[in-house]
């Protein structure tokens, strides 16, 4: 009887927060064989605020959906306070790094999510002292990544940040990145080569899915040209490009109209742009849960992703144009590099300028005015380079196997 590896997935945000390595990778992973344990806290992103249902605590364990999972203690915040975030990082590392070093039953491999780093340090001790494999999935490329959002300017504690991160480099067996350009950037860091490899991010195909009751709030009658963006409302996305966007087309009396879904610390400035220059054609609503999503996205014309003009943003693939793609819409992509060369591979959509509102109105009014025959080429494109590429069978498949070779490699001494 083959016995079942145990595995335990260090992440700091877990369902029912916005999870992207979350149940889904929980379940698959138990579907394969694994027994699985998630260490998490308790939930509060994106308003910093404890879930309905649940109490802060020092520990708490539960199953959900038949996956168990262990919250432990962190400070709940979320806003535009370093300080704060800071404190929200810093508590579920130290209780994390107890729970692991102290309390988990031994595990085979240890898998750690970042951002934030502080979960891949405590990933990072708890492999050390107990002598366990770790594998480490960035997602975002920090310290750089503070720097650009303005979270923190202080050029030392950034320099410090770029030290505990080779460290968690070099103590990881195997590194997961989600952009050919992110593997580049750590290659060229000196980390090795052999620890690295790409998996694209997925979606939640059955979830997003569940089309079957599209959102009334979108499906109204008129017969505007709806473009819709949804996720996280930061700086990094920088969606006042969006609203001065609707500016411009609102002075040409366009049909276009901007939806914008979701939670974070720029929305209530957002709102406030709206709200003083009278756009009538921008409409915020509250984030949805994740089985609504679909519908909602389903209901739109077109999909819009932006992050700000920088660099960093060229070697990253933000998840949500998996889940655009995987809906079958088509899209307007904001985004320089890695992330508009999928959008062309894929051949589902238009980019335009990030941080460019007057290219974002081109871009629009370009889509808005295409023939449906065009539109349903674009969703049909998108739809099926997701499930060729970028499904989650194929990416869960490829970290299966990292897995095992790093349980293998780490028994024979050849880390």
């Amino acid at each position: 009887m083959r016995i079942r590896k145990r595995i335990l997935l260090l992440n700091q945000w877990f369902e029912p927060e916005p999870s992207f390595k979350g149940l889904l990778f929980a379940k698959s992973l138990i579907s394969k064989g694994y027994d699985v344990e998630v260490l998490t806290g308790f939930p509060n992103y994106p308003k910093g605020k404890i879930y309905p249902g649940y109490k802060l605590c020092l520990l708490k364990k539960e199953i959900l959906d038949g996956v168990k999972v262990t919250r432990v203690f962190l400070y709940p915040s979320h806003d535009e306070s370093s300080i704060r975030r800071s404190l929200n990082y810093l508590s579920f590392f130290v209780s994390s790094l107890i729970y692991g070093l102290f309390l988990l039953k031994r595990v085979d491999i240890i898998y750690a999510y970042h951002p934030p780093l502080t979960t891949g340090l405590s990933a990072s001790l708890i492999s050390i002292f107990r002598k366990i494999p770790m594998v480490y999935d960035i997602q975002d490329l920090w310290p750089e990544s503070l720097n650009s959002t303005g979270m923190i300017n202080s050029k030392i504690l950034l320099s410090i940040i770029g030290i505990l991160c080779k460290f968690v480099y070099y103590v990881s067996n195997q590194i997961i990145v989600l952009s050919p350009g992110l593997k580049k950037n750590l290659i060229e860091k000196k980390v090795d080569a052999k620890k690295l490899n790409l998996i694209y991010n997925w979606a939640d195909e059955k979830k997003l899915l569940n089309t079957k009751s599209p959102s009334s709030k979108l499906l109204n009658n008129d017969k505007s040209f709806k473009i819709l963006f949804a996720g996280n409302i930061g700086k990094a996305q920088n969606l006042s490009t969006i609203l001065k966007a609707a500016k411009i087309l609102l002075s040409i009396k366009s049909s276009i109209q901007f939806i914008i879904i979701g939670e974070g610390i720029e929305k209530n400035k957002l709102i406030k742009f709206k709200e003083k220059n009278n756009l009538n054609n921008v409409s915020f609503l509250p984030g949805v849960p994740m089985e609504e999503v679909g519908s909602t996205l389903f209901s739109a014309d077109c999909l819009i992703l932006h992050l700000r003009d920088n660099p960093l943003f060229q070697i990253t693939i933000p998840s949500k144009l998996q889940a655009y793609m995987a809906i079958g819409k088509p899209i307007l992509i904001g985004v320089k590099g890695d992330a508009a060369n999928l959008l062309k591979k894929s051949q589902s959509g238009i980019e335009f300028i990030p941080d460019d509102p007057n290219s974002l109105v081109s871009a629009a009014i370009k889509i808005s005015e295409m023939p449906q025959t065009k539109l349903d080429v674009f969703s049909r494109n998108a739809k099926y380079f997701y499930y060729k590429e970028l499904s989650s069978d194929i990416g869960i498949n490829k970290f299966v196997y990292i897995f095992e070779r790093a349980i293998s490699n780490y028994k024979s001494g050849n880390m």
